[in-house]
């Protein structure tokens, strides 16, 4: 079966997310854990947890993937805002354990200085690990554009990061095409592709790899500017996400769409996507 599916909205309820994507045909999910752009979160209650593993027996979709907020940056020199970032993707953890999840995406940080910036988001992950000892749910940490100060845009430095955190089997890695892209790892075709994930596997390991994201990019190759676009309307095109699609080692690992939200696309977007999949 096709693992395939979209960033869906946790508006009305958790549990709505799940039947959202079933009309969608989505096989997997991605959802936040809660508001993207706040600090607080409303209190998950049994009721809610109760709901979601109901909706999700309904639809048969898994996994469900959570995705942390926007406002988290673990890399952080300040230190209120790194210790409120610590606190708050520990709490983002908790939620999605009690919700089932068995993976939390995450973007790594960002810092000016990127020797310091590794090392603290590599703290910062020990000290999330320390206080969550037997939870099942993993970070996995996003590759990301490297726009601005954004670390974890080399496979060199998430490598780094995950060497450096204690308990680093409890990380894993999300390979978003559009952001490695942007950073200058090309899949337009087999041979780019076959070496970027060769660069990945000698690097960080294949086995890390747990989630794909699935974004065209509107900036070109090594531009390093995040800006998603539709399937093959970008620098990528399709050949690209075929052959993800087509990639035995990847069959099991949920991917998800991240294209911009506008009118009918999530639907046109995994129309196409189903349709690499057959080749």
């Amino acid at each position: 079966m096709l693992l395939i599916g979209a960033h869906m909205s946790i508006g009305g309820g958790f549990f709505n997310s799940l039947y959202s994507g079933k009309e969608l045909g989505c096989t997997t999910i991605q959802i936040f854990t809660k508001s993207a752009n706040q600090w607080k979160a409303k209190e998950l209650t049994p009721e809610d947890i109760e709901k979601f593993r109901q909706a999700q027996k309904e639809t048969g979709i898994a996994p469900v993937v959570g995705h942390d907020s926007y406002l988290i940056n673990i890399a952080s020199s300040e230190k209120e805002l790194l210790q409120k970032s610590r606190e708050a993707l520990l709490l983002e953890l908790t939620r999605s354990e009690k919700l089932g999840l068995p993976y939390l995406v995450m973007h790594p940080g960002s810092n000016p200085d990127e020797k310091e910036g590794i090392q603290k988001i590599a703290d910062s992950l020990s000290w999330v690990h320390s206080r969550s000892k037997n939870y099942q749910v993993k970070i996995c940490l996003e590759t990301t554009a490297g726009q601005g100060n954004t670390l974890g845009y080399r496979f060199e430095q998430l490598a780094d990061i995950i060497n450096l955190t204690e308990e680093d089997k409890r990380l894993g890695i999300c390979f978003d095409t559009a952001h490695s892209f942007v950073a200058g790892y090309d899949i337009k075709d087999e041979k780019a592709y076959r070496k970027t994930f060769e660069q990945f596997n000698q690097t960080i390991g294949i086995n890390r790899l747990k989630v794909i994201h699935l974004n065209d990019s509107k900036k070109a190759l090594g531009s390093r500017v995040d800006r998603h676009e539709h399937i093959g309307r970008g620098f990528i095109g399709l050949e690209g996400f075929r052959l993800i699609l087509n990639d035995k080692r990847f069959e099991k690992i949920p991917k998800i769409l991240e294209t911009p939200k506008e009118d009918d696309w999530d639907e046109k977007n995994l129309t196409i996507l189903r349709r690499l999949n057959k080749g």
